[in-house]
């Protein structure tokens, strides 16, 4: 798959058949932070792999699915919670551009995933506190982000952003995901 397939087919997923991702994927992923750019090489990102199913499981209740959509419909069902978890953490002893460093090594690490049909979701709206508390995470070590990982059961596309849709993505009839994107036009223009 070239880079422009898979930009174009990785997309949010929140909805996951039951099966473990293999150790090479998480592998993949982990080498995918490892290599990412980051200013002045610094390298301030962290990840805590969750994979076992009973801490999967303990992950669930602490982190927010689909804000879009009403939670009966963007909240998985138990037959279809992801199977692996990674937390993204920054070390803030660390000088430098976190916010930068941190959004290319998720853009990373989840094409990595996607590159093996692995899919996922990155959840922002999470608790903090108990999910650093779980992780034991210590002094200085920040949680940025919780990604929620997994082979998808449902697809999700991009479609034409309009007046009717605006920004929010919705399900269609299948329940797949249907996300809206501003047109080129839009996004760059030329000098």
């Amino acid at each position: 798959m070239s880079i422009m397939e898979s930009l174009v087919t990785r997309r949010t997923y929140r909805r996951f058949d039951q099966r473990p991702v293999p150790q090479d994927v998480v592998e993949d992923m982990i080498e995918a932070v490892r290599l990412s750019s980051c200013g002045a090489n610094r390298q301030a990102v962290r990840l805590v792999i969750i994979q076992k199913p009973e801490d999967v499981a303990r992950v669930q209740p602490l982190v927010k699915w689909a804000a879009y959509l009403p939670p009966e419909q963007g909240t998985p069902k138990p037959e279809e919670l992801p199977t692996l978890f990674v937390a993204v953490v920054q070390d803030t002893a660390i000088p430098g551009d976190l916010a930068t460093d941190t959004g290319i090594a998720l853009a990373n690490l989840t094409l990595a995933a996607w590159d093996k049909g692995v899919g996922s979701c990155i959840m922002g709206a999470i608790d903090r506190p108990r999910l650093s508390e779980m992780m034991g995470l210590s002094d200085g070590m920040v949680l940025h982000s919780m990604v929620a990982l997994g082979y998808p059961s449902h697809t999700s596309r991009v479609v034409p952003m309009t007046e009717q849709t605006g920004v929010k993505y919705y399900l269609d009839e299948e329940r797949n995901y249907c996300v809206p994107k501003r047109s080129a036009e839009e996004i760059a223009r030329y000098l």
